[in-house]
């Protein structure tokens, strides 16, 4: 079950980030804890994918 619900949230997450991203909807529409929260889970996603990032930006040398 809790796979499901981690599914379901980033699927709640994607949907808030095309509804920003068109204008539907605002940050300020949202309470301060939601933004807190997508602001918190934003930052947890971009560490992650920076930690992963094995070959960086310096592309030099390849191909």
């Amino acid at each position: 079950m809790s796979a499901l619900d981690a599914d379901f949230i980033r699927v709640l997450e994607d949907l808030v980030d095309a509804l920003l991203a068109n204008g539907t909807l605002r940050l300020t529409d949202l309470p301060p804890e939601a933004v807190a929260k997508l602001d918190q889970r934003r930052r947890a996603r971009a560490r992650l994918r920076d930690s992963l990032d094995l070959i960086g930006d310096d592309d030099d040398g390849l191909l």
